[in-house]
């Protein structure tokens, strides 16, 4: 654990995977002045350099630790606004007021992050110092022709693993969103594929027929058969990807950031190519697809909330809790350094989907 590293909690514990990528913010909102963000629970400062590079930073002043996001930009380095020494955005110190000696020391530095600026976004790695030989998860079909892309910031009162495994759980969406997507009422037997492999694991649903929801008929007025796929790939990346009858090809992406044990962001793409026109469906689908998430977000507080209270995590589950514990197994295991050499596919379930 490095010393910028809080201590964990023992009622929602966080993995500590330093060495992967995760998105700070939009490159929209990094503009003239600093920006602050906790990722992992370290507080960092982003900015642009002279040449409108984005750059990451501790946002810790060596100096008397005062938040660097407190200073501002000048001539392509943030300089704190306390004592005003200025630093490049490789987190080296290039000018101590008053001061006639060389600035640039090395207790005199601060920590830097590489940071990669994709698709619109600004990904941080999270080991400090380090020239990651790894590159960050690209969202499927942004540039293809015929997709419309939609984008949303949201986040929530919880861990990053209660995020994903809501998000990839298809048990809770016929209670808690009954009527929008599917339906308690109906039930079909279907098969579910589970694979782990070596950077994400996967749930495949065969047989699955088109849900009743409000949504669903929406995009797929005549019925049909769902291919429907349910992944999580490291560190944080959650995806849902849906092909409703013949003409519709729907990606579900959110790129999750835990802020903390208990608060967590996700930078949601959804990538869509539907038979009903995209102008058509917006203005009606965006509006139930954030009313889900709000109704996620109420869930998921509580049960964070009812972690806290009794000090620990305690889950009963059964075969149709298909992806949980299977994200938490790769968390662990990457947490560890001990990520498998091989794929599998862990089991094959003839389970009951309330559709």
């Amino acid at each position: 654990m490095s010393a910028n590293t809080p201590p964990p909690s023992a009622a929602s514990p966080m993995y500590r995977l330093h060495p992967y990528w995760y998105i700070a913010c939009r490159s929209s909102e990094l503009r003239a002045e600093p920006v602050a963000r906790t990722i992992l629970g370290i507080p960092l400062v982003l900015f642009r350099d002279e040449t409108g590079s984005a750059k990451a930073l501790v946002d810790r002043c060596p100096h008397r630790n005062v938040p660097l996001s407190f200073g501002k930009v000048s001539d392509g380095k943030l300089v704190c606004g306390y004592h005003g020494w200025a630093f490049d955005g490789e987190g080296a110190c290039r000018d101590v007021p008053g001061f006639t000696g060389e600035p640039n020391h090395r207790t005199r530095c601060a920590s830097s992050h590489a940071i990669v600026e994709q698709q619109g976004y600004i990904w941080v790695f999270m080991s400090a110092g380090v020239t990651p030989e790894s590159k960050p998860f690209e969202f499927p079909h942004m540039d293809t022709k015929g997709y419309t892309v939609v984008r949303r910031d949201l986040e929530a009162e919880c861990s990053l693993h209660a995020m994903a495994e809501n998000a990839l759980d298809v048990p809770h969406t016929a209670f808690l969103h009954g009527g929008l997507f599917r339906s308690e009422s109906v039930r079909n037997p279907i098969q579910a594929v589970i694979q782990r492999f070596r950077d994400h694991v996967e749930a495949e649903y065969i047989g699955e027929p088109r849900p009743t929801g409000i949504a669903a008929r929406l995009l797929s007025p005549s019925g049909g058969v769902v291919t429907h796929f349910d992944r999580f790939f490291l560190p944080s990346i959650i995806q849902v990807e849906y092909r409703i009858g013949d003409e519709n090809h729907i990606v579900l992406n959110g790129a999750c950031t835990p802020v903390s044990e208990t608060h967590t962001r996700m930078f949601a793409v959804v990538t869509a190519n539907t038979r009903v026109p995209a102008w058509l469906l917006k203005p009606i689908l965006l509006p139930i697809g954030l009313h889900i998430f709000g109704q996620d977000q109420v869930v998921l507080r509580l049960q964070t909330q009812t972690i806290q209270t009794f000090g620990e995590e305690d889950f009963a589950s059964t075969e149709i809790d298909l992806l949980g514990r299977h994200i938490q197994r790769l968390l662990r295991l990457a947490e560890a350094g001990q990520l498998p050499d091989s794929d599998e596919v862990v089991a094959t379930r003839d389970i009951t989907m309330m559709v």
